[in-house]
């Protein structure tokens, strides 16, 4: 939470407001010897410039607490600002693995320069979705030679709730320009009845914006923990047989993805005979350059069921001194 904190400067951002005129000091009856064509000038202006103009002694605390309450808004949607821009860049990332530090840093670079107004358009729709339409994954834009990934984290809200949040967040950036660029004209800050206004206003803005940081405070804690849990997910032996390997959570085998099968292939390239390889001699190879690819890590009970389950390699069988011996060799594409 931020502190009420009382600012020194006036509203203009100098160090003091204005000091009295002589015009002024006459209107409080102090007595002065003279009056310059200056003052007398000052002193028929139908309206008062609240940034030349003296402010008397029972409006500088009113002005002054003007001043604090604009702050502290200003202070929370900057707040809010950097929030925003550090979901944005980080809800999503894809690309090869070699590059993801990189371009997760281009990505907090892109977001740094967006306003609020940029910043929540990007949100919706990519971030917040509504219930069963998350958006469809797209994989042409990954290379296909090396090892990519994609990561996205979105809060899916009903319709009508993401229409409400949708409108809400569009009135915080008409707030937020409001206070930053019209504040002072919309409000006669030389007048009791005004500054009274004014702190009225501000101090409901206030709660509005507080309303706002607390509601994406608690999206950034969703996906903070969604984060986390995959990233405990990518460090797990689980995730490791599936990326590698090709096996799913639930047994099944990608075998075009699968470990064993590269091993297989690798095994071929190196021991075959006229294109053909014994799988008894290409296990052996196997098992002392990948000692982590066994069959049995795949379901199967011997090298001959892997090569006759994964449906690559083509499989033959030899008599070799008096005994029938497998053979097996890639498949043509």
């Amino acid at each position: 939470m931020i502190a009420d904190v009382d600012y020194p400067q006036g509203i203009a951002g100098t160090d003091t407001l204005p000091p009295y005129s002589i015009a002024a000091r006459r209107t409080t009856g102090e007595t002065v010897a003279c009056e310059s064509d200056e003052d007398s000038h000052a002193r028929a202006r139908p309206t008062m410039d609240m940034t030349t103009s003296p402010a008397t002694n029972a409006l500088q605390p009113l002005q002054r607490d003007v001043q604090r309450l604009l702050g502290r808004c200003l202070l929370r949607l900057q707040q809010y600002e950097r929030l925003m821009k550090a979901i944005v860049a980080h809800h999503e990332i894809s690309g090869p693995a070699h590059s993801q530090e990189a371009i997760r840093a281009a990505r907090i670079e892109d977001a740094a320069t967006k306003t609020l107004g940029t910043l929540v358009g990007q949100l919706f729709g990519s971030y917040v979705v509504t219930d069963g339409n998350g958006g469809k994954e797209r994989d042409d834009d990954l290379p296909g030679d090396v090892i990519s990934f994609r990561t996205r984290v979105q809060l899916s809200l009903s319709a009508q709730d993401y229409a409400k949040t949708q409108a809400d967040l569009k009135d915080l950036v008409s707030l937020r320009n409001t206070l930053v660029h019209h504040f002072i004209d919309q409000h006669d800050l030389w007048t009791v009845d005004g500054c009274s206004a004014a702190q009225d206003e501000l101090g409901s803005a206030y709660t509005r914006i507080d309303q706002h940081f607390e509601q994406l405070r608690g999206w950034a804690e969703h996906m903070d923990q969604a984060r986390r849990l995959a990233a405990e997910f990518v460090q797990s032996d689980v995730f490791h047989d599936l990326v590698v390997n090709g096996i799913a959570p639930d047994g099944t085998v990608d075998w075009p993805a699968a470990g064993i099968v590269r091993a297989l292939s690798e095994a071929a390239a190196q021991l075959a005979v006229e294109g053909w390889t014994p799988i008894v001699v290409a296990g052996r190879w196997i098992a002392d350059r990948h000692p982590e690819q066994l069959p049995a890590k795949y379901g199967c009970s011997s090298w001959r069921q892997v090569v006759h389950e994964c449906r690559l390699f083509e499989l033959r069988y030899r008599e070799v001194e008096g005994q029938r011996a497998a053979w097996y060799r890639p498949r043509e594409a």
